[in-house]
């Protein structure tokens, strides 16, 4: 249960209860992920802020699903954002309080939002969010003897981290890497100085693909060692969905159920899902979502229309549980022209959907030609849809099917990657005196 109340340092705070002890056998994830064994590894407690977009993009999909693990290893987490974070809601928060008194295991850690609030001054043309966020974060490290701050994107967020860390003196700062900061953003040249700047002063620096690391030093010119830690994503509930019944809802038999998530904006390329579509549906019965809304959407719908296609592509908005539409569908198109990871095609690969994407950025690491689906260059819908054809075929339908479940299972589930942040808090906080982690004797 999520309670607002007032606070004096920061306007609105969120608490979500449930985070407050319980037997380590509750917060295993379904799945194979040992949360108690790396715990048990780790003997300090950290208090986290965590500085994110509450949007649901992939920034702040990963920024959540990490506060939240990080807070089942038993460190405390605040949320720093304009709203609350699209993925921070009560359903996602497990059950831990404990049925009996006196457990033997390690105390949990808690989650809590702390929104930023902006003051409208008419001296000012726009408000100036950047500079609200250093006056919250500021207070929260204040009142909460924040360890470390967990910027995701390098601007604004890590240049808010900076300018509290600078006006505090304490606390280290984290930045990690999600690709539009850098290579949209970041590149135009009223904010260069400023992205390079907030790289290079963090204490360290993550990105979420090789591809992104490699093109933040070579192409923005950051003297900054990066390390690359993947996105992952939670393999039980992106699982596919088998059930017939629910499938008729959106489909009929016999068709092949399409599937297309992003924000619509033109980097994603939704018209060319449109006239990929457009290729598939001309050879064998089929049928379109479109997940998401966003400037492209009036143009898709107009396209889809000119194509005779417009009764089998069906726009559905935004949905926060988009894994009940991936769970049923037999292939996903992502065309995009740039992608630094490329999260939804994971959350597609985890239930076990083939993937038809573009080579653009980071595509090609999630996303392996010819084994989980297949990957085309930029803007080459002829060869997209020749490639959705083959990978609808039954025989080569099953083999990806599987092989991109499993991928996503051995490469990108949570005990794989969570580690690798954990080492990058615990490389940034060796030096720093942390609370010891309370442990109960049995």
């Amino acid at each position: 249960m999520c309670h607002l109340d007032n606070v004096g340092f920061s306007g609105c705070l969120a608490r979500i209860d449930g985070f407050l002890g319980g037997t380590h056998e509750l917060l295993f994830l379904p799945g194979s992920f040992d949360l108690y064994n790396l715990r048990k590894n780790w003997v300090q407690t950290m208090n986290i802020a965590v500085l994110c977009h509450p949007s649901a993009g992939g920034s702040g999909v990963v920024a959540t699903e990490l506060a939240l693990a990080m807070v089942g290893l038993g460190h405390s987490v605040h949320m720093v954002a304009t709203q609350v974070p699209f993925r921070l809601n009560a359903m996602r928060l497990p059950r831990l309080m404990p049925e009996t008194q006196g457990s033997s295991e390690l105390q949990h850690g808690e989650v809590y939002f702390h929104q930023i609030e902006n003051a409208n001054y008419p001296l000012f043309e726009q408000p100036l969010t950047t500079l609200a966020a250093v006056n919250t974060l500021v207070e929260v490290i204040e009142e909460f003897e924040i360890d470390l701050v967990h910027a995701h994107y390098a601007i604004p967020h890590a240049t808010s981290a900076l300018q509290a860390r600078e006006m505090l003196g304490r606390t280290k700062v984290v930045t990690t890497l999600h690709g539009t900061d850098v290579t949209l953003v970041g590149l135009e040249p009223s904010f260069l100085r400023t992205t390079r700047y907030a790289i290079e002063a963090s204490d360290a620096v993550t990105a979420v693909s090789g591809y992104l690391a490699n093109h933040t030093n070579m192409v923005m010119g950051a003297k900054k060692d990066i390390n690359v830690v993947y996105n992952w994503v939670d393999v039980e509930r992106f699982s596919p969905i088998l059930e017939a019944s629910y499938r008729a809802r959106f489909a009929l038999e016999g068709e092949a159920l399409i599937v297309h998530t992003s924000n619509f904006r033109t980097v994603k390329r939704p018209l060319d899902v449109i006239h990929t579509f457009a290729g598939i549906a001309a050879k064998q019965p089929a049928r379109l979502l479109m997940v998401g809304d966003g400037p492209e959407r009036p143009r898709c719908l107009a396209l889809a229309k000119q194509l005779g296609i417009g009764q089998r592509v069906h726009f559905i908005g935004s949905l926060p549980n988009v894994e009940m539409i991936l769970g049923v569908a037999d292939l996903f198109l992502l065309p995009s022209s740039q992608e630094s990871f490329g999260l939804v095609a994971l959350e597609a690969m985890s239930c076990g959907v083939p993937v038809i994407s573009s080579d653009a950025g980071g595509l090609p690491e999630v996303n392996v030609n010819g084994e989980t689906g297949f990957t085309c260059e930029v803007g080459d819908t002829s060869a997209m849809i020749a490639a959705s054809l083959e990978a609808l075929e039954p025989g080569r339908h099953a083999l990806l099917r599987e092989a991109a479940r499993a991928r996503a299972i051995t490469h990108f589930h949570q005990d794989v990657i969570l580690p690798d942040y954990v080492r990058v808090y615990e490389n940034v906080l060796k030096d720093s005196r942390l609370r010891p982690l309370e442990v109960v004797a049995s």
